[in-house]
């Protein structure tokens, strides 16, 4: 009894397994390096252009595609190999940042228009949404596979603290490099880091599918089955709903490159940090979290971290402070992780294994895709109304979206785990 008890509280237990070290070590990398790139385009764009509105149609660019595809992804993830489909979709992520590398050289910058190479980079981000709706979820997907039951809950907040950790470096790195040494040597870093992620998730054992008979099941009939248990599973959706609507009305940060050239004037150096600043507050708390897991009223913690995050976007907004920026941003950044790991717990423990790769895949669909839906909604806001009062208008409506699930998602306000 005392060594079973000794291992549901051992903060390391998922980590012992090597199989998911190789895991987490290749999304690591992996992470680091979208990062950096989704640095680098903001910062690339902006300059290119000097327009908000031009870094909200890079989100749009990425969100069609990864939105469109995502249901049908997890239908295809559950029939695949799942290590062979991720470890296609991490070539294809390096072949996309090798088209970016060459559009960075002065060759390319020299012969063709800065309109004309934002087209381009529109166009290869279209085509990273697409990968993106595969992999991402597949991610998610494989753990379980590798992972028993009883760890779920320790690798999942390991997992996220691995993405979020990622996250938080691959911005910040990426902000010093873009300074350091341009956009060809950030690009040239991210394809290295890209092929080092190749490296060890090639080092996981074959995944096939659980059940060979679902091969022939109609594709809509496979997909109706992960919206049907969505919906059905009123905590996972109030969860979900919740959280992408906050980060879709939240996403402040798509701004950040704004903010810190034109309105806290701090450059590359600064752009950095305040994009950094978010996952930088989301690993402190996912470490807190790895050793010490929320027990009881997970619901009801959820919501109020939400609403904690909304008034840190709109303390963001009217900030003309860079030290005052970079703590709500950094405190959004906490509540977020908590939202976060509780999501992601729920995903885990309550989908079945013959349908993760559909229900991982609309939470992407619905999630992930806010993140580029929402950066779309900040330069369309940031075009009607300016930059501050858009940023400020996304956190009263992310407060209003915490009022409304209290009253209308009970279960999810009493949910625990």
């Amino acid at each position: 009894m005392d060594s079973t008890i000794q291992q549901k509280t051992d903060p390391f237990l998922a980590v012992k397994i090597p199989e998911f070290r190789n895991l987490l070590l290749g999304r690591f990398m992996f992470v680091m390096a979208l990062r950096m790139m989704s640095t680098l385009v903001g910062w690339w764009i902006y300059n290119l252009t000097s327009a908000p509105f031009a870094i909200g149609i890079v989100g749009l660019s990425e969100f069609l595609p990864a939105f469109g595809f995502a249901l049908y992804a997890g239908h295809v993830i559950d029939l695949s190999e799942k290590r062979r489909l991720l470890l296609r979709g991490v070539a294809l992520y390096l072949l996309a940042a090798i088209l970016l590398l060459s559009l960075s050289t002065n060759i390319s910058t020299t012969h063709i228009h800065g309109h004309t190479i934002a087209i381009l980079i529109y166009c290869i981000i279209f085509g990273t949404g697409i990968v993106r709706s595969f992999a991402g979820p597949t991610f998610n997907v494989i753990l379980a596979s590798i992972v028993p039951k009883s760890s779920l809950q320790n690798a999942t907040t390991w997992n996220q603290g691995a993405f979020l950790s990622a996250s938080v470096i691959g911005h910040a790195v990426g902000g010093f490099l873009i300074a350091l040494s341009g956009n060809t040597g950030t690009l040239t870093a991210i394809c290295v880091l890209m092929v080092l992620s190749f490296l060890a998730l090639f080092q996981l054992k074959p995944k096939p599918p659980l059940n060979e008979r679902k091969s022939e099941q109609k594709t809509w009939t496979s997909v109706k089955e992960g919206l049907n248990f969505v919906f059905k599973t009123k905590e996972l959706l109030g969860a979900i709903s919740l959280d992408m609507f906050a980060v879709l009305f939240g996403g402040a940060v798509a701004m950040v490159p704004v903010y810190a050239r034109d309105i806290l004037k701090v450059g590359p150096q600064g752009f950095g940090f305040l994009n950094g600043a978010s996952d930088m507050g989301s690993i402190l708390i996912v470490v807190l979290l790895t050793l010490f897991p929320l027990k009881k009223k997970q619901g009801r913690t959820l919501l109020f971290a939400v609403a904690g995050f909304g008034l840190c976007i709109i303390v963001f907004g009217i900030s003309k402070l860079f030290w005052l920026s970079f703590g709500v941003l950094l405190l959004s950044g906490m509540l977020d992780g908590i939202s976060v790991v509780t999501r992601g717990t729920i995903m885990q423990l309550k989908t079945p294994d013959n349908m993760r790769g559909r229900v991982m895949s609309v939470n992407s669909m619905f999630i992930n895709s806010s993140n580029e839906l929402g950066q779309f909604e900040s330069g369309v806001a940031a075009k009607l109304f300016g930059v501050v009062p858009s940023v400020v208008f996304g956190g009263c409506m992310t407060l209003l979206v915490v009022v409304v699930t209290w009253f209308k998602a009970p279960s999810l306000r009493k949910m625990e785990y």
